[in-house]
C-alpha cells in the first residue's frame, strides 16, 4: 500500500514538473538542506529508516540505525582497512566534479585563510563560501549508504566498463583499475540515474559524450526498482524537490 502511495506521489510530482517547465535542464535542485552532515543525517534516520532499506549502494551490505556494517561473506580487501566496517555516505557523482566548477575551489577566496594566516582552496573553501555548492553537496539524490573501505577506494574515479575479471572486493565485484571504476551491476542503474539526475539539474555539472552514453546505456539496461522509487519519494518529501529523472521512470513502473 505504501509504495503504490509512493508511486502515485511521483506520478503527480513528474505532472506538475511538466506542466511548469519546458525541459529538464530547467529542473530544480536542492533548495532546503545546504549542510552535507545535515543531509547524512537525514538520509540514515528518514531514507533509510526501515531495516528492509538498509544495503550499501556498491555491495549491498547491510547496515543498522547506528551505523554498524556487516560485511558479506566473501568481502575482501587489503586496503584501508580502518574504514573496513564503517558506514559512510558516498557521492556518486563526486564533488569534486562539480566542485571544480567553482572558483573557490579552484582560486580559494578572501576568507578561505587558516589560523596562521595561509590561503586554502578546494573542498573546504567551497563549502565554507558558496551556497550553491553547498546544495549540490547535500543533495541526498546524488547521496547512498557504502562500506568506508569501498568509498575511499573509488575515490573520485569515474565509472566505466573494464576489461579485469578481478573484483577489488572478494564477493562484491567492485573493480578499479587505473583510476577507473566498473561497479556491480546491481548498482549501475541507479549510479545512471544518479548522474543524469545532477546532469539535468544542475548547470554547474555536464558529463562527456562518452559518460553521457554509458549512463544512459546503463538506465535503460537496468530499469528502476519500486525500492528506488520509494526511495526517492522519501527524499522528495525530505529535501523538498522532485526528482524528474526517476519521477518519469516510476511512472512506467507502476503502469
Amino acid at each position: 500500500m505504501y509504495l503504490k502511495t509512493a508511486l502515485r506521489s511521483l506520478a503527480s510530482y513528474a505532472l506538475l514538473f511538466a506542466l511548469s517547465l519546458p525541459s529538464l535542464a530547467l529542473a530544480n535542485g536542492n533548495q532546503s538542506i545546504e549542510s552535507f552532515t545535515t543531509a547524512k543525517r537525514l538520509l540514515l534516520q528518514q531514507v533509510y529508516a526501515e531495516p528492509s532499506t538498509r544495503k550499501t549502494l556498491y555491495c549491498e551490505a547491510k547496515f543498522d540505525e547506528n551505523k554498524n556494517v556487516t560485511l558479506n561473506s566473501g568481502f575482501a580487501t587489503g586496503k584501508y582497512l580502518n574504514r573496513l566496517r564503517r558506514y559512510e555516505t558516498e557521492h556518486v557523482v563526486p564533488a569534486e566534479n562539480f566542485g571544480r566548477n567553482f572558483v573557490e575551489w579552484r582560486e580559494g577566496h578572501p576568507k578561505c585563510v587558516n589560523s596562521k594566516g595561509k590561503a586554502y582552496k578546494g573542498r573546504r573553501c567551497a563549502e565554507k563560501t558558496n551556497a550553491e555548492y553547498r546544495l549540490m553537496q547535500a543533495d541526498m539524490y546524488n547521496l547512498y549508504p557504502a562500506i568506508g573501505a569501498v568509498n575511499a577506494a573509488r575515490s573520485n574515479y569515474n565509472f566505466t566498463m573494464l576489461s579485469t575479471q578481478q573484483s577489488s572486493f572478494g564477493s562484491c565485484d567492485m573493480r578499479i583499475e587505473n583510476r577507473k571504476v566498473q561497479p556491480p551491476e546491481s548498482a549501475r542503474g541507479p549510479i545512471a540515474r544518479s548522474y543524469l539526475y545532477m546532469d539535468a539539474t544542475y548547470s554547474r555539472f555536464t558529463m562527456s559524450s562518452s559518460q553521457r552514453k554509458l549512463m544512459q546505456a546503463w538506465d535503460k539496461l537496468h530499469p528502476v526498482s519500486a525500492q528506488e522509487c520509494q526511495r526517492a519519494e522519501l527524499i522528495a518529501q525530505t529535501q523538498q524537490n522532485n526528482n524528474p529523472i526517476l519521477a518519469s521512470r516510476c511512472i512506467n513502473l507502476e503502469n
